[in-house]
């Protein structure tokens, strides 16, 4: 098929080029399918550049009224699904711009003044991650306050830790609850340290250079509540550090979701038998009625993938621009905006699996004393009298092996086995014996014992306001 003829162009920029593109061009320029999510930043940048153009005489007050009061209207027309957004017009800076004049004339034509689309475009991606920032830290802080809610249910039952998924030494499980809290705990901090540096008005900086006009930034920066505003014009438009910074917060965040998911996931197994979730984030089988599968929690650990590719795609995207704006930049918002669902979504449903899930203490119990989880704890008790930890070390694990090969725990061997492995074992030995006992002689701060969860759950209930 031959391709459409171009017809004289109504783009933006129609002055210096004779005719529009064809088609298939068209489509491919347009960012409308995505970059509609911004209309009400677009909206408010707009009304604030308006209104800094108006107390400084470059406009009128009514100019500024009419256009306040069309981008309100074109605001709720957007929020209703009534108004078009032909493909034609690119992006949803244009398709505003151009219901703007339609609705109220030539005063419309004169909110562009002293503006390009690359500082606007920059202004509303400021506005858009700032606000996405403050619904990801709630997120985060939900699901936080959810885990520490469980660890004061049931955070007292003895349970295993692992390392290389082997039973390596017993903790309350609380513990356990409140590490994917530290975990969150960063994350919420990466999200707030990267919105400091979100926190910058660009608006000003024009295409590249700034403008002749004399616009005042300060009171843009005032009006839509930012921090501060860039000291660079060339930098202001075509910076995107703040989305890669985001993409990685996201990533980080998908990470430690995905590790929490992968461990309920196997918890969750008849295998383990350690939880109990709730019907409502699980599916079934269509071919096997038994079934209960984890399907919301395989989904947040399938998730982690497309965040951590949206970050892999954003630092591709910018890594050989030269300054400034580049058109390449028109698809960092489909990298940004998919990071952000795939983890706001995540957070919700996560809330809700921690909220509803239990632990199967009796099947927990019933498998504790294996796996010998208080080898550790009887090499110590040995430290404790004076025997050097590596002669400890090499008693207990023969120990270990003899256990192993009678079929019994370290607390079932005869006191006469002990004794004769060292004889620094005493009597009291049996008080330290055992995944309950362990527990209970845990020390240090921070570790897996009762004093040391109900300290963190107070930390933890204080820091989040429950």
């Amino acid at each position: 098929m031959a391709p459409k003829k171009p017809t004289r162009s109504t783009k933006s920029w129609q002055g210096r080029l004779t005719a529009d593109t064809d088609a298939a061009t068209a489509q491919f320029v347009a960012s409308i399918d995505v970059d509609h999510v911004l209309f009400r930043y677009d909206i408010a940048g707009s009304i604030a550049h308006a209104q800094m153009l108006s107390e400084g005489k470059i406009i009128t007050k009514d100019e500024f009224r009419a256009i306040r009061d069309g981008l309100v209207s074109i605001e709720a027309d957007i929020a209703a699904g009534k108004l078009a957004m032909p493909v034609e017009l690119e992006d949803i800076h244009m398709v505003i711009e151009s219901a703007l004049v339609e609705r109220i004339g030539e005063a419309g034509k004169k909110l562009h003044t002293g503006r390009s689309r690359n500082d606007q475009v920059a202004l509303d991606l400021r506005l858009y991650v700032r606000d996405a920032i403050d619904d990801l830290i709630a997120g985060v802080e939900g699901l936080q306050r959810a885990f520490v809610d469980l660890a004061g249910r049931e955070g007292r039952i003895v349970m295993p830790a692992y390392t290389h998924l082997q039973r390596a030494q017993p903790i309350l499980a609380g513990h356990a609850m409140l590490a994917y809290v530290e975990m969150l705990g960063r994350d919420g901090e990466r999200l707030s340290d990267c919105r400091r540096r979100v926190d910058v008005n660009p608006l000003g900086s024009g295409a590249v250079a700034g403008t002749s006009l004399p616009l005042d930034r300060a009171r843009t920066t005032e009006l839509l509540g930012f921090a501060a505003m860039s000291r660079n014009s060339i930098d202001a438009t075509s910076d995107r550090d703040f989305l890669c910074e985001f993409c990685f917060c996201c990533a980080m965040l998908a990470g430690h979701l995905s590790r929490w998911a992968e461990d309920w996931i196997l918890q969750a197994t008849s295998e383990f038998g350690f939880l109990a979730l709730s019907d409502a984030y699980c599916t079934s089988s269509s071919m096997m009625p038994q079934k209960k599968n984890p399907d919301t929690l395989e989904l947040v650990r399938g998730k982690a993938a497309a965040a951590m590719a949206q970050l892999v795609g954003m630092m591709t995207l910018v890594k050989g621009l030269p300054l400034a704006y580049n058109r390449d930049l028109q698809d960092d918002k489909r990298f940004v905006f998919a990071a952000e669902t795939a983890m706001r979504q995540s957070l919700a449903v996560a809330r809700g699996i921690v909220q509803t899930a239990h632990l199967r203490a009796e099947r927990i119990a019933a498998g504790l004393d294996a796996g010998y989880l208080d080898a550790t704890a009887l090499a110590e008790y040995l430290v404790n009298r004076g025997v050097a930890f590596r002669e400890a070390h090499h008693v207990v694990g023969r120990l270990v092996t003899q256990a192993e090969q009678r079929g019994q725990t370290l607390a079932q061997l005869p006191p006469e086995v002990l004794r004769e492995a060292c004889g620094a074992i005493g009597p009291d030995v049996a008080d330290y014996l055992g995944a309950a006992n362990v527990v209970r002689h845990y020390r240090p701060a921070g570790a897996g014992g009762a004093g040391q969860l109900a300290e963190q759950i107070a930390f933890w209930r204080e820091r989040l306001g429950t």
